[in-house]
């Protein structure tokens, strides 16, 4: 089973997302933990402190070093973790065979950056791979580390009810997904591609394989790079 900490400044961000669908029932089913650590419970600070200014000025703030260390030493006595990621949007861009691979893994910890990150000394000694989820800048890492989660838990085996949706999604095969349909065949005379009704498998596959390239071609162009 698949063990997920996730060190953050605001818990309570992830309540709505991993209260439903996909994730809440990966971990009714024993196929997910995931485990939110509040990093101000490991400030020494007074007043729960966990940022400081940056040495030689400059805007904004920098998440502090021993917190994270402290939380994450604590965490790595438990238990020997095979990454620890940290949310940032220089990071590698995630996309779906990153994910498949980490998929794979069976215990990670998920650092949630925030103000204008965290100390240098953090990235060098503590985190093993960074990601981002898209080349803008968010308020902080609790999206990206909820979006990782999601398409990650929904990879492991036996989390979806067919096995073979994860594999046919967009992005599998380096292509988008082609056109779907569903009943009625027919409406407001807009008619479902014949070769849908046809129940010829080598037709739909060659037919969806088609309309993949096409789309990708249109829509993202880069891939097909």
């Amino acid at each position: 089973m698949m063990r997920i900490d996730i060190i953050t400044l605001f818990p309570q961000m992830f309540d709505g997302p991993f209260s439903h669908s996909i994730i809440k029932r990966a971990v009714e089913k024993n196929k997910v933990e995931i485990h939110l650590h509040d990093l101000r419970d490991f400030s020494e600070d007074k007043h729960r402190r966990v940022d400081d200014y940056p040495y030689s000025g400059g805007g904004g703030m920098l998440m502090r070093i021993e917190p994270i260390a402290k939380c994450i030493d604590f965490l790595k006595s438990q238990r020997i973790y095979d990454e620890i990621f940290y949310t940032s949007p220089d990071g590698e861009l995630l996309d779906q065979p990153s994910l498949n691979k980490y998929s794979n893994l069976q215990n990670i910890i998920i650092l949630c950056g925030h103000y204008k990150g965290v100390d240098e000394r953090v990235r060098e000694h503590y985190i093993t791979k960074e990601f981002s989820i898209g080349n803008y800048v968010l308020s902080g890492g609790e999206l990206a580390a909820a979006v990782f989660t999601d398409a990650v838990v929904r990879l492991i085996p036996g989390v979806l009810g067919d096995e073979m949706s994860a594999l046919s999604d967009s992005f599998q095969d380096g292509l988008v997904a082609p056109p779907a349909y569903t009943r009625p065949a027919e409406f407001n005379g807009w008619r479902v591609p014949d070769v849908l009704l046809s129940g010829n498998y080598k037709l739909i596959a060659d037919w969806r394989l088609e309309e993949s390239i096409k789309r990708t071609k249109i829509r993202r162009p880069d891939l097909m790079e």
